[in-house]
């Protein structure tokens, strides 16, 4: 029953800029009609990529405006759609599945949810690895570039974050997901940043709590602590900043399972070890995220074809043997999310 419509929907959220791919088991279907009514497939169908009021979208589908608000904020309440507030004014429109409609699942994840989600990531990270733009890059930690002569301003996380005005922490889905699935992970559970409209959509979703610019600080330096990989959205102005560890991170996961993460990876940095200072401690090894560092007789040595350039390794290395150097022929990450959106859907054949 309505099989027509959750194929329909499938194939709308699959012309959005992240796309939703079809597979040989369907998963991605069990995943629509777990998470959306036939009601909701079928407003969906009828939203744009662009916010917009509930009195735009009534004059368009002939739904009475006051139902149509109560129904599109209920959506909205449920991670199925996007929520902008201008004032006092709402206006909603379609999101893509990843980044999206799974990261917004939060309060209602379960059992089943996870299990569909962890058949279906193989399948749409196939879909992601030839596109050039990425959704998310991965940032170096200050204390690995402190000493840089010159960086660029949007691999200065810590500056972009001072910036913000509206900042939200959110717990990571991904680690939520692992424990769930009996596989639990020991770092700190809340350590995900939003920014701007995602932050105000997770507060009035109330999946997320506002942080001022010092505690965001802070959280960083746990981050860092922690052994966690900063992944921002792949744009200049931040929208949000993951905080990634290799047991949990659904990416990162995958990347580990490959010889050459470092190619499907938008990063900046690789790093490098003296070998006439390393003492091969092992610091470096623990802290990696990716597999990257392996032992080389009796010193440490980074393999560049794996190295994210994360940094994770450079301020704990007890004889400061590890450092970061830039990669050649870097590309400047859009400017922001609309741009990152336009070259995604241009590198998919959408525009």
């Amino acid at each position: 029953m309505h099989e027509e419509l959750y194929k329909n929907l499938r194939e709308f959220l699959d012309k959005l800029p992240g796309g939703y791919p079809e597979t040989p088991t369907g998963v991605e279907i069990k995943i629509l009609k777990k998470l959306f009514t036939p009601e909701d497939a079928e407003l969906t169908l009828n939203l744009r990529q662009t916010p917009e009021t509930p009195a735009e979208i009534s004059k368009r589908t002939g739904i009475p405006e006051k139902k149509l608000a109560e129904k599109l904020e209920d959506m909205a309440l449920r991670g199925l759609i996007f929520r902008v507030r201008e004032g006092d004014q709402r206006k909603y429109q379609a999101v893509q599945f990843i980044v999206g409609i799974y990261e917004f699942q939060l309060a209602t994840i379960d059992r089943e949810f996870c299990e569909y989600v962890e058949e279906y990531f193989p399948y749409l990270g196939m879909s992601f690895m030839p596109l050039e733009t990425k959704q998310l890059r991965v940032a170096p930690i200050d204390a690995a570039i402190d000493a840089m002569p010159e960086v660029a301003t949007y691999n200065k996380i810590r500056d972009l974050v001072k910036q913000q005005k509206l900042i939200a922490m959110v717990p990571c889905i991904c680690r939520k997901e692992q424990g769930i699935m009996g596989k639990p992970c020991d770092r700190p559970k809340e350590l995900c940043f939003s920014f701007g409209e995602f932050a105000q959509y997770t507060l009035d979703n109330k999946v997320g709590r506002q942080l001022t610019v010092e505690e965001a600080l802070k959280m960083l330096d746990l981050a860092e602590e922690s052994a966690l990989v900063l992944q921002p959205s792949n744009t200049q102005e931040l929208s949000w900043i993951c905080s990634c560890c290799g047991c949990c991170c659904g990416g990162l996961r995958r990347m580990k399972m490959m010889e050459n993460p470092a190619d499907y990876v938008r990063s900046y940095y690789t790093a490098t070890i003296d070998a006439d200072l390393c003492t091969a401690c092992g610091t470096c090894l623990d802290r990696c995220q990716i597999d990257a560092i392996k032992e080389n007789g009796e010193v440490m040595e980074v393999d560049p074809a794996r190295c994210i350039g994360c940094g994770l390794c450079v301020p704990t290395c007890p004889v400061e043997a590890v450092s970061l150097f830039e990669k050649a022929g870097v590309v400047t990450p859009p400017k922001d999310l609309n741009e990152m959106m336009d070259r995604l859907s241009k590198e998919r054949g959408l525009a």
